[in-house]
């Protein structure tokens, strides 16, 4: 699906604070459709079971991590193109150069502001939110 308000996204994170913020920012900009996981394996099964049209994904989550998410949609054929977005803690750089050599579409830090936010969408899609 091309960049689209109607878009599906998955918002991936451990802490459900996070993951309201998340939404609430960009339900603020007109954003409508969003599922949600508490964790890799949880997300994986919301891809299988509904198609999603961007991931924004956490690094730092029990059960399976978010890197380990990111290289299984990565290794997927129907999902490889998704656009996955990581909103994560791990600044370090060497953890940033394995979510890039992973396939990461794009990364962010915690905190970040919906500025931040929303440069990355256009990063990603080419749009002004």
């Amino acid at each position: 699906m091309p960049f689209s308000k109607d878009m599906t996204i998955l918002i991936v994170d451990d802490h459900q604070n996070m993951r309201r913020t998340i939404t609430d920012i960009l339900r603020n900009v007109g954003f409508r459709n969003f599922i949600s996981a508490e964790n890799g394996q949880d997300a994986v099964a919301a891809i299988m079971q509904q198609p999603v049209d961007m991931v924004i994904l956490d690094w730092n989550m029990p059960v399976m991590s978010g890197l380990e998410t990111l290289e299984w949609i990565r290794s997927e054929p129907e999902y490889k193109h998704l656009p996955v977005l990581m909103v994560t803690a791990e600044a370090d750089v060497l953890k940033v150069t394995e979510a890039i050599k992973a396939g990461v579409t794009n990364y962010i830090v915690k905190p970040f502001t919906p500025i931040t936010l929303f440069k990355k969408f256009k990063d990603i899609f080419g749009v002004v939110l």
